[in-house]
């Protein structure tokens, strides 16, 4: 990805600390942190696929118990393992 657009932004001493923190502990600098927080946040082609999806799956109009039937119907994890 080229970069060609340059921003600044103010952190509290607390808050630099803490990305600054992040950042070396996953071996990425802390530009790369806000980049990619960014784009989980605020990239609209995955939020626009995500909203479509599950427009999809209300239009599928599935059979769902009530709640307190489905609660009746759960495994306790303890009899899984």
């Amino acid at each position: 990805m080229e970069l060609s657009h340059k921003t600044t932004i103010l952190f509290s001493e607390d808050q630099f600390s803490s990305l600054k923190t992040m950042a070396k502990a996953n071996g990425k600098s802390i530009g790369e942190l806000i980049r990619s927080a960014c784009e989980q946040v605020y990239a609209s082609d995955d939020r626009d696929r995500a909203v479509s999806a599950v427009l999809e799956l209300e239009k599928l109009n599935l059979p769902v118990a009530s709640v307190s039937e489905m609660k009746m119907e759960q495994v306790p994890l303890k009899e899984i393992y």
